[in-house]
């Protein structure tokens, strides 16, 4: 969905996967400027990444990136500590500690990216120009101010109230969401909404 909505948008995209025959099919009907690679490729090649994929791969797949590839570079993750265990009463189950988060984790190993928690609150179908009643918001968080600032104006553009609260460590409540999200999808089978933020 995301690589769908930055076509859309114009840019360039590159997706990334270890083994890279998997695209071919996403390649042969992307609409626009679409390649496929590795991810120490797709990492060498954007300015911006875009980190979606399963919790418990995130970390491997920053070591195939290669930190040094993500050095400078804004690393939207859009990731949760999901482990293999069901829920419990419409609770998914983390593999992370209540005093730490995945994106902490992955900051560690790429201490020079500049991580940026985003989309990780919300099913993709509802990622890029969501269609809900009223405006709904994204909460991000991350230690770059620069790389909040464009993630920013992306979320705006998509149709998304950004709200950044903080940095890095803020990433343990904003995953949690992700547990909240999901919880009336297990128990009512309602997947179709999103949180808001309202201020005074």
């Amino acid at each position: 969905m995301l690589a769908n909505g930055f076509l859309g948008n114009g840019d360039a995209v590159m997706r990334a996967s270890r083994d890279v025959s998997k695209l071919s099919a996403w390649k042969a009907g992307a609409k626009g400027e679409a390649s496929v690679g590795t991810y120490a490729d797709a990492a060498k090649w954007a300015d911006t990444i875009v980190l979606a994929v399963k919790g418990s791969a995130a970390e491997s797949v920053i070591d195939l990136a290669g930190p040094a590839n993500l050095a400078g570079k804004v690393v939207i993750d859009t990731t949760n500590p999901i482990g293999d265990a069901p829920p419990q009463g419409g609770v998914i189950q983390y593999f992370t500690a209540a005093n730490e988060s995945l994106m902490e984790r992955l900051q560690k190993k790429a201490p020079n990216a500049k991580f940026v928690k985003a989309f990780n609150s919300v099913g993709s179908a509802f990622m890029v120009k969501p269609p809900f009643k009223s405006k709904p918001a994204m909460f991000i968080c991350g230690n770059d101010a620069g790389a909040k600032q464009a993630v920013s104006g992306l979320l705006e553009g998509w149709g998304w109230q950004a709200v950044d609260m903080g940095g890095v460590e803020v990433a343990r409540p904003i995953e949690a969401l992700c547990q909240l999200w999901c919880a009336p999808g297990f128990l009512k089978n309602d997947w179709k909404h999103a949180f808001a933020w309202l201020t005074e």
